[in-house]
């Protein structure tokens, strides 16, 4: 009962598309030229409450404030890394399920990973979201205010938002309307405005949804979680390749870039003594033969409730080397943040276990 009543107060104002708030404004018979205003003011200027609007009139702050919520997300413990790159942020939601959003510093780019759900059902082994299970799918505005929380710290610093993975907790596909307006909403013209490939979404192959993205034609990247190269494998790991098996899947994945002459990334967790051998990048790359694609490996993010641990730096190099080898591109990607814990869904299944948690800023 407290959940519904939690969840059904006042709408998040970031679950309003631009039309949306063009004809509420209409409805308030004011000019259209505010429904600019309060676009600008939410995606280019990131205020956060009503007040911050100095744009507005004091009449329409308060019904602003009347009729919306501009913050769902409570910020409960932040870590920062060790190099102070990578930065994580647990935030509790209204209803008290908890998310987790990643903000990674490189030299030129300032990249957020941001979720789609809160837990996730898709039960991929290694994967503490996974380990977790599913709780609920987030909205749209709740994704996109992930966004703007980290916008509006990057903003005060004079820097912003480059880019935007969605790979943090969740399986995005398995809550595509939401994932799908969240984007279309940051790359608002009149707002944040951030290009389509800029996003980089991550599906753990939801063949059918792969389908759907492919016929839309969006120029936003797309990333398959692979991890093995064969049936078996694969789904001992994820549980998904028993619906979707890797013949259906890379059929979904070839036709793809038929449709959309796009390069597609494969995700591959290197994990020691189980899928990181020369044998299986050979493998690999015969399942990969003649696709436009490019291979990611990156050693696993250790979990608590799996034992698998993170290939050595020889092996990454030795699996990078066969794949090209055989005309496969590939990068070793850095692990960001282990010592805080930047997996996703490591903090938020310890907020589960123990929900009296305090907040913690380190």
């Amino acid at each position: 009962m407290v959940e519904v009543e939690l969840r059904s107060s006042k709408p998040l104002i970031y679950d309003l598309d631009y039309a949306n708030l063009e004809n509420l404004i209409r409805d308030w018979q004011l000019p259209g030229f505010r429904a600019r205003q309060i676009w600008e003011g939410l995606y280019r200027n990131y205020w956060r409450s009503p007040e911050e609007f100095s744009t507005l009139p004091a009449a329409l702050r308060q019904q602003l404030a009347e009729h919306f919520r501009f913050i769902s997300l409570e910020p409960i413990q932040v870590l920062h890394s060790s190099d102070r790159e990578t930065t994580k942020t647990l935030f509790n939601l209204p209803d008290g399920r908890a998310i987790e959003t990643v903000l990674m510093k490189y030299e030129k780019r300032r990249t957020l990973c941001i979720s789609t759900q809160s837990g996730c059902a898709m039960g991929c082994v290694f994967c503490a979201t996974g380990q977790m299970g599913f709780k609920r799918n987030l909205t749209s505005g709740e994704i996109v205010e992930q966004v703007i929380y980290y916008a509006n710290l990057l903003h005060q610093e004079g820097q912003s938002v480059t880019n935007i993975v969605i790979m943090g907790m969740g399986e995005p596909f398995h809550n595509y309307d939401a994932t799908m307006a969240a984007i279309d909403r940051l790359n608002h013209p009149l707002g944040m405005n951030l290009g389509s490939r800029r996003f980089t979404i991550s599906t753990v192959g939801l063949v059918p949804m792969i389908r759907r993205f492919a016929a839309e034609q969006r120029q936003i990247n797309l990333a398959i979680s692979l991890h093995a190269a064969d049936d078996e494998l694969r789904s001992s790991m994820l549980p998904v390749n028993k619906k979707y098996p890797l013949s259906e899947l890379m059929v979904a994945c070839r036709d793809y870039v038929t449709q959309t002459h796009r390069r597609l990334t494969f995700e591959w967790a290197l994990i020691q003594n189980v899928n990181d051998s020369v044998e299986t990048a050979r493998k690999l790359a015969r399942l990969l033969e003649g696709l436009l694609c490019h291979v990611n490996v990156i050693p696993l993010n250790p979990t608590q409730k799996y034992a698998g641990i993170g290939s050595t730096r020889e092996r990454a190099l030795a699996f990078k080397a066969e794949l090209e080898r055989h005309g496969i591109p590939c990068t070793i990607r850095i692990r960001r943040g282990i010592d805080i814990q930047a997996g996703c869904g490591q903090l938020a299944i310890q907020q589960t276990q123990n929900s009296t948690s305090k907040p913690v800023v380190i």
